[in-house]
């Protein structure tokens, strides 16, 4: 076999291991994604991730989905559960993980910070968003474990 045909078989095989999310999981994350579209173009760059947040859950709360801001996340271990420590910024539909950010530089460690958030709530997708960048799109992750 060449190595192009083990890179096909590859990717076959890495596709059939993720399936896609949901068309409701793509639906809520198109509006959480038109959301932060609306709050970076009325506010742009520069301003704390706590007006951040509180405008784009308003504009969640228009488009009708439903939220929780600042979620506490438990921590299983050894048979044990820890209520300190991890934090959901915003949990969105019971379904989406949603992490923002208004930071100059971004980083790796939040992706790996949402992808452990998504393997302990058993959910699939999750958006890292920074704000703080002159266009949104530039400053938009979608994850999906």
């Amino acid at each position: 076999m060449n190595i192009q045909g083990h890179e096909d078989s590859k990717a076959r095989s890495m596709k059939r291991k993720f399936s896609p999310v949901s068309e409701k999981e793509e639906d809520v994350a198109k509006k959480i994604v038109d959301s932060a579209y609306a709050v970076h173009k009325s506010l742009g760059p520069g301003l704390l991730e706590k007006v951040y947040e509180v405008c784009f859950c308003h504009e969640l709360n228009k488009r009708g989905l439903k939220y929780q801001r600042q979620v506490s996340l438990p921590i299983v271990y050894d048979g044990l559960t820890f209520d300190e420590g991890l934090r959901v910024d915003v949990f969105v539909e019971e379904s989406i993980i949603f992490e923002l950010k208004a930071v100059d530089q971004v980083n790796p460690v939040w992706k790996a910070q949402v992808l452990s958030h998504l393997r302990m709530t058993k959910k699939r997708l999750g958006l890292l968003i920074d704000f703080n960048v002159p266009l949104i799109k530039k400053g938009i992750e979608r994850i999906i474990s």
